[in-house]
């Protein structure tokens, strides 16, 4: 690159309070998943304003910016969804007013992660100006119902829109940091069936509770057995909610049910997850039904959409192009040598690199403690920082051949 280093940090401190007064825009405009709409105008308006090339609202309603047509395909994603606020009393600041103080931006989506969008919208602003989209397309994607189904909004970009990227950048929050993978993860739903009597005479039934209370025990001992990785850490299964039938609070249950939350590290995948369930001794006793979850919505703009609930795991290597390409992009923004990571939750790089292998690498302002809490936020200076990211790492990849 690149001697258009100074020049990128220059525009970012440019448009400084524009990008303040975005962020606060954001805040202030509920984005819950499948209610992105309003948002996804607010983006549009804002992608139009900063002269992008072509700016497209797809079927699902996730909305795309285009600048440059360079034959690599760069895209880089922030799910504009948001989870619920939770009560309302908790918060100390309106999660809606748009907060912004002490050089900070407070308010829900703050951190997970709509408040990317102004880095990524901006960053498009100084590729256009500078010209720097010759060898490469720069494409910013505000995905919709991240939060409900991770992967979701991607796979359709690029399945059905048939929007195919080169490579992926997520800006879910790294705190600046470079990440290069995650663990994967699925639902799991295990049902198991008894038979009711009247409780004053539990020997005349069969407890479906107590069948299950079995498997539970089985399943927390299986989470001790589960494999490690060095980078990814250890795959797990926790039991997250638990159900029954039964024909009164005077009567014997006659089905169970638990849902499952399922970790995936490094080579463990959906069939060796549900064997591992399906095996279990108290499972085989009891008969019991093993099965994933399945997701089933429709987006904001009525499309009905699916999915299977299992994310695949994915993991980049620290020497591929992609990365090292991150990292110097990331050393123009900090003026230093990044923390390369990964994060400890999902994300879109489930369907980019778990399920259609398209390399993918994350950096994103803000710290991920901050996610889907009372206090979620957003440094101004994180923005800015990440503005610089985005807008040199397209170069940085077009440089490899």
């Amino acid at each position: 690159m690149i001697n258009k280093e100074k020049e990128i940090k220059e525009l970012v401190k440019k448009y400084e309070k524009d990008m303040v007064n975005f962020a606060v825009n954001m805040v202030k405009t509920p984005s819950f998943s499948c209610q992105e709409g309003k948002l996804v105008d607010l983006i549009k308006k804002e992608m139009i304003k900063c002269k992008f090339d072509k700016v497209k609202i797809d079927k699902m309603g996730n909305i795309l910016g285009f600048i440059g047509n360079g034959k690599k395909k760069i895209m880089i994603d922030a799910h504009i969804d948001t989870v619920g606020v939770g009560d309302p009393k908790a918060w100390k600041i309106d999660p809606f007013k748009g907060v912004f103080k002490n050089n900070t931006i407070y308010g829900r989506g703050a951190t997970d992660q709509k408040l990317s969008m102004v880095s990524m919208v901006y960053a498009g602003k100084i590729i256009k100006e500078l010209g720097l989209a010759k060898d490469y397309t720069y494409i910013a994607v505000g995905s919709v119902q991240e939060e409900d189904c991770d992967g979701l909004p991607l796979l359709h970009i690029i399945q059905k829109e048939k929007i195919k990227p080169d490579y992926v950048v997520l800006t879910e929050p790294t705190n600046l940091s470079v990440y290069r993978g995650h663990r994967g993860r699925m639902e799991i739903k295990v049902v198991v069936k008894g038979k009711s009597c009247h409780a004053s005479a539990p020997e005349r039934g069969d407890n479906a509770v107590f069948k299950m209370s079995h498997i539970v025990q089985e399943i927390t001992e299986l989470n001790e057995r589960l494999k490690n990785d060095k980078f990814l850490g250890k795959g797990t299964v926790a039991v997250t909610y638990m159900e029954c039938k039964t024909p009164s609070l005077n009567a014997v249950p006659d089905e169970a049910t638990i849902y499952l939350d399922r970790r995936l590290t490094v080579g463990e995948d959906k069939k060796l997850a549900i064997s591992q369930i399906q095996n279990l001794p108290s499972v085989k006793k009891y008969r019991a039904k093993v099965e994933m979850l399945y997701y089933e919505a429709k987006s904001w703009t009525g499309l009905k959409v699916s999915q299977e609930k299992y994310f695949p795991t994915w993991v980049m290597k620290e020497e591929h192009p992609l990365v090292q390409a991150a990292i110097k992009a990331a050393f123009v923004s900090l003026g230093k040598k990044p923390i390369v990571d990964k994060w400890v939750f999902s994300t879109n790089g489930v369907a980019s690199c778990g399920r259609l292998k398209i390399p993918t690498i994350g950096f994103g302002p803000s710290n991920e403690i901050y996610a889907h809490s009372i206090n979620e936020q957003m440094p101004v200076d994180h923005l800015l920082k990440a503005a610089s990211f985005y807008a040199c790492i397209g170069s940085f990849i077009a440089e490899k051949k």
